[in-house]
């Protein structure tokens, strides 16, 4: 992302191949936007697939719950949910970064410690040889992991939101002849005797997280002979090949700052979840895609280094919700007790009347809560904004791929003329305008959008908004009633992005 803003950036891996396992498995609609925002999108999608809806089985085995993605028309333009195969997705990220004349790639490096001066960081580093060397550049981000080293150096701590608990992760390429006798969705086997994921990967990729229980040790249960027979209810050795099994401990934590000074951390490095609808990797590209953009107006001294408080602010109480959501799923999973897990069967099936009852995984991910967002009470403040399939000369364009990234303001053009709108970019600096209107609606300004499928006035009409002013990671700063509005939200925007 800094490489495609044209800034100079030093990258460095203490690995020097990509790891041949896959560990991210799961990605949703949010996530292949900011890939297509890159230009990576077709690139990446061989190796992706639609993630399956998840049947959730009860203590006795019957289907308590499902969790399904929602319905097309698609609101971002993209299957909702889908899972990957990491390490070839890796590659196409790692080619794509060193295709940028001003991003340099030190494979076999590793940071030995660093230090912010106030009007730099400067780091030393050592490569692979050995050799020691110092770098300086006006910011660092740390995207290092659990065990960061720059969380750890800056002095940023881990909170614990109490969550711990061992289990094991298994992938396995199934031969195909095999297949047909997997479950045919993926599944949650919420048995109290052991309670079990199964996830369907792409292709042939199949996934297990299996608990393990007290006196179980993890390193012997990683061994092929016990993960067979974990195992044996579905398959048998030689019904496919065992591709990974890696024992982990499931936490729930988040950094209590996400920045100090001219030192930023992001994914694994600032918060870790548990896996239960498969958010983990997404939420690193959802830090990344909110501090690009604030440090791009900040080297650019469109915005004071203040702008960059929010991103602490939005991605900490952001991850905070969602982790807590995912955390209620998970002790419902990981019931042991069998009494507590039938009463947990019942409750969840009397939330659907006595049926199990389908939610969809977009409505678990919560808004923006606070931040550089408007004020409480503003219609669509935080939401993530839709992205229509755009009509144009006959051909169809996704929304982003007609009007780009960066602020825009989009106006209903059903009910607002275009030309009452047609000075509103001059608030700020790159702000993009444009009018959309079903394509139903005979309009002749060229100017204006027409979408296909009706998914955007579906949304003003559900936020009774005119207007709305959306950020460059997708997500609303805030929706208006009337133009008026919409010009003192811009006004106010306009303030507090100096």
């Amino acid at each position: 992302m800094l490489g495609q803003k044209g800034y100079s950036t030093l990258v460095v891996d203490r690995l020097t191949g990509i790891y041949d396992k896959p560990r991210a498995i799961a990605l949703d609609h949010e996530i292949f936007r900011h890939f297509d925002n890159m230009g990576v999108a077709e690139a990446i999608r061989p190796f992706v697939a639609p993630f399956t809806a998840s049947q959730h089985f009860g203590a006795k085995g019957q289907l308590i719950r499902r969790i399904d993605m929602v319905a097309q028309p698609y609101p971002l333009g993209y299957t909702p949910s889908m899972v990957f195969t990491q390490p070839p997705v890796e590659a196409v990220l790692r080619n794509h970064a060193g295709s940028f004349d001003c991003v340099t790639i030190e494979l076999g490096t590793e940071l030995i410690d660093f230090s912010d001066t106030g009007e730099e960081v400067v780091a030393r580093l050592k490569d692979a040889g050995g050799n020691v060397r110092t770098v300086s550049a006006r910011f660092m981000i740390g995207c290092d992991g659990a065990w960061s080293t720059v969380r750890q150096h800056s002095g940023m701590k881990l909170e614990d939101l109490v969550f711990d608990e061992p289990w094991l992760v298994v992938d396995v390429k199934v031969h195909e002849e095999v297949l047909g006798k997997l479950p045919s969705t993926s599944a949650q086997f919420c048995d109290p005797a052991r309670p079990t994921s199964f996830i369907m990967g792409p292709e042939n990729h199949r996934r297990w997280e299996i608990m393990l229980l007290q006196g179980e040790d993890p390193r012997e249960m990683e061994k092929p002979e016990n993960v067979w027979k974990l195992l044996a209810p579905w398959l048998t050795p030689q019904d496919g090949e065992l591709w990974r099994a890696a024992a982990y401990r499931f936490h729930a934590l988040v950094a209590d700052v996400w920045r100090r000074g001219r030192v930023a951390i992001a994914g694994d490095a600032a918060h870790q979840q548990p896996p239960f609808i498969g958010q983990g990797m997404c939420q690193g590209l959802r830090d990344v895609s909110n501090l690009v953009w604030k440090l791009d107006r900040v080297l650019k001294g469109q915005s004071s280094p203040d702008l960059l408080d929010t991103y602490t602010v939005e991605r900490g109480r952001h991850v905070r919700s969602l982790t807590g959501k995912i955390k209620a799923i998970g002790q419902n999973v990981c019931e042991r007790d069998p009494q507590a897990a039938e009463a947990r069967d019942a409750r969840i099936l009397a939330e659907g009347g006595g049926q199990p009852l389908t939610i969809t995984r977009q409505e678990i991910v919560p808004p923006i809560e606070e931040g550089l967002i408007a004020a409480e009470g503003t219609p669509a403040r935080g939401l993530l904004f839709p992205q229509p399939v755009i009509v144009e000369q006959g051909a169809l364009r996704l929304l982003d791929q007609v009007v780009g990234t960066g602020w825009r303001v989009f106006i209903d053009g059903r009910n607002v003329n275009a030309g009452e709108c047609s000075d509103l970019g001059s608030d700020i600096e790159g702000l993009t305008v444009r009018s959309v209107v079903p394509r139903s609606v005979d309009v002749q300004e060229p100017s204006v959008l027409k979408e296909k499928d009706d998914v955007l006035a579906g949304w003003f009409d559900r936020h009774h908004a005119v207007g709305v002013i959306v950020r460059p990671d997708h997500y609303v700063f805030g929706a208006a009633n009337d133009v008026d509005s919409l010009r003192q939200q811009l006004t106010e925007l306009r303030g507090r992005l100096a």
